[in-house]
């Protein structure tokens, strides 16, 4: 992962994470310690801004993402009671191709190698949806599957 870093002069230093196809995450740290987040679709796209912290909030938030708190298992552990399989969890986003299809349309399985066990709609979880059920967007789609097939499941919701 490449990591640009740039001086902002008067506010503090902004760094730049290049992400999968080209999307990048910006983190602007500022001189008092606040920390803005942001996220660029693209190189010809304006900055979304995500979040903005504290920085002792940017430190816990930090070393969350650091694996300070949890330390997820590397899938090729023979530790994981899955094997090569993990469970991922992908929301469908509201610009997402899959919104107003019924899982039947959509075949996850046969398009991505993955097995949908669960399907959250808000706070109700539905174990083994059916294949009439119909996305919406907010969907949180839980899937078995090695990691090809996680990643397979994201690319198809992706909008």
């Amino acid at each position: 992962m490449t990591v640009y870093e740039t001086d902002v002069p008067g506010v503090g230093k902004k760094y730049e994470l290049e992400r999968r196809g080209g999307e990048r995450l910006v983190v602007l740290v500022h001189h008092d310690g606040k920390r803005e987040l942001f996220r660029r679709p693209d190189d010809d796209s304006d900055s979304e801004k995500l979040l903005d912290v504290d920085g002792p909030n940017a430190r816990k938030l930090g070393s969350i993402l650091e694996g300070a708190y949890f330390q997820p298992v590397e899938a090729d552990s023979p530790g994981v009671p899955l094997g090569e399989s993990i469970i991922d969890w992908t929301t469908v986003e509201e610009e997402s191709p899959l919104v107003g299809h019924t899982l039947r349309d959509v075949d996850l399985e046969e398009r991505t190698g993955g097995t949908l066990v669960a399907l959250q709609r808000g706070t109700h979880t539905m174990g083994n949806p059916d294949s009439d059920t119909r996305l919406e967007a907010g969907d949180v789609l839980v899937v078995v599957g090695s990691r090809n097939s996680q990643e397979a499941v994201a690319d198809l919701v992706r909008p």
